[in-house]
């Protein structure tokens, strides 16, 4: 009898510490908390990322601490917190995942980036987060820049087509200056951040330019990017840009074109329905997107502005993040909010609600400028590139230096650069 008693005192005390390793594990997972960097301009705005992710709160119990940065900020966070994991998620330029894997700040993601359907993802967004065959983040914000055009200035001054070159656009520029329609018809953000290399990487690619070669060997100062500059240089001494162009960043050019201070200006996608907000812009109903003109050497050319979800390498609950990464880069949730941002899935372009909520023109006009991506340089070194161009290139802008050599002072630190 004592024997039976002491048996199934012991299986007492065996379900008893059972039950409570159940509710403890159980207690963990509804405790996770993730904390996300994401950045404040352009894409998706903060009150979509913020509904987005209550609304996975709310379907998994996962709670997600948000911190949106200026892009300006954004990469010195994630270098301060990436090892010790004091962001779990984090959003990244495309241009930094080769950087971020190569020092093993981020997760090699490449097993789990499998089990999506990839062939339904534009090419440019898988690439937004690849460095050497492995992915190293998943794909979310699929953006590239576009030409707006204030298309009732063209009509006012007699110009009824848009243009499909540089030299229409330089032509139709200085008919609407002369004609005092503006003062200066076209804005950049030209100011000495990663913005210029974006709008740069644009023209030079409509000039039939690249900056490295298919084996990331650099090019910088071939034939086609030289032409390009001494064309952004020319436009500014023709006061066909608007000076200010120099120190303006995206949210700046978009001011300026909302406020009918422009009739060209390249730009992420969030400024079509800028320009169209009644409450912000006094040019509504008169901008219209389409593909960035080219040259005879290339019909257009844009930036990939794609910016993947990465997981930090001392994030404590990589599945987690995962898992709310791919609940906010779903068809589901994309097409909800497709507004401001449109998807990296290929599918959702012809569903009515994506071309309802982002506009059958920002849809028409992205299916052309798609086909024409360009690369800034994916290259670990990338970082300290640019910070020399946009110095270089800066020169130029403002006569302190001639296209060709700047293009050969950056060739030859990218040559630099490399052999490190």
């Amino acid at each position: 009898m004592k024997k039976l008693l002491s048996i199934l005192l012991v299986l007492v005390l065996v379900f008893s510490f059972a039950a409570c390793g159940s509710t403890s594990t159980e207690t963990d997972s509804d405790s996770v908390e993730l904390n996300a960097l994401f950045m404040k301009q352009a894409g998706y705005s903060e009150e979509d990322v913020t509904a987005m992710t209550e609304a996975f709160t709310e379907e998994t119990g996962i709670k997600v601490n948000l911190n949106f940065v200026a892009y300006e900020e954004l990469e010195a966070k994630i270098l301060t917190s990436a090892e010790t994991g004091g962001y779990d998620v984090i959003l990244g330029d495309c241009i930094w995942p080769a950087q971020f894997a190569k020092a093993g700040l981020v997760l090699d993601v490449t097993d789990r980036v499998k089990e999506l359907d990839t062939d339904d993802i534009f090419e440019g967004a898988m690439q937004s987060c690849s460095y050497e065959g492995k992915y190293y983040g998943l794909p979310w914000l699929n953006d590239v820049k576009y030409m707006f055009v204030n298309k009732a200035m063209l009509e006012k001054a007699g110009i009824t087509e848009l243009p499909a070159t540089w030299d229409e656009l330089r032509a139709d520029a200085k008919i609407l200056k002369d004609k005092g329609i503006v003062e200066y018809p076209m804005v950049g953000c030209w100011s000495q951040a990663e913005c210029l290399i974006c709008d740069y990487t644009c023209i030079a690619g409509g000039f039939g330019g690249d900056f490295v070669d298919a084996d990331n060997n650099p090019t910088m100062n071939s034939p086609e990017n030289i032409a390009a500059l001494q064309m952004m240089s020319d436009m500014l001494n023709e006061g066909l840009v608007n000076p200010k162009s120099l120190e303006m960043i995206e949210d700046d050019v978009l001011s300026t074109f909302a406020a009918g201070n422009a009739a060209f200006a390249i730009n992420w996608t969030y400024q079509y329905n800028s320009m169209n907000d009644e409450a912000a812009s006094s040019v509504v109903g008169d901008g219209v997107i389409m593909p960035i003109p080219g040259t005879d050497k290339a019909k257009s050319a844009t930036v990939n502005g794609g910016m993947p979800l990465m997981i930090t390498k001392g994030s404590a609950h990589p599945d987690e993040a995962w898992q709310y990464m791919t609940y906010i880069s779903s068809k589901e949730v994309q097409a909800k909010y497709s507004a401001n941002a449109l998807p990296m899935w290929k599918s959702l372009y012809t569903e009515d609600s994506v071309i309802e909520a982002a506009g059958k023109e920002v849809v028409e006009a992205s299916l052309v400028q798609y086909d024409y991506i360009k690369n800034r340089p994916m290259v670990p070194y990338y970082n300290e590139l640019s910070t020399f161009m946009q110095t270089a290139i800066q020169k130029v802008l403002l006569g302190q230096d001639t296209a060709e050599a700047a293009l050969n002072a950056i060739q030859d630190k990218a040559l630099e650069l490399a052999a490190k």
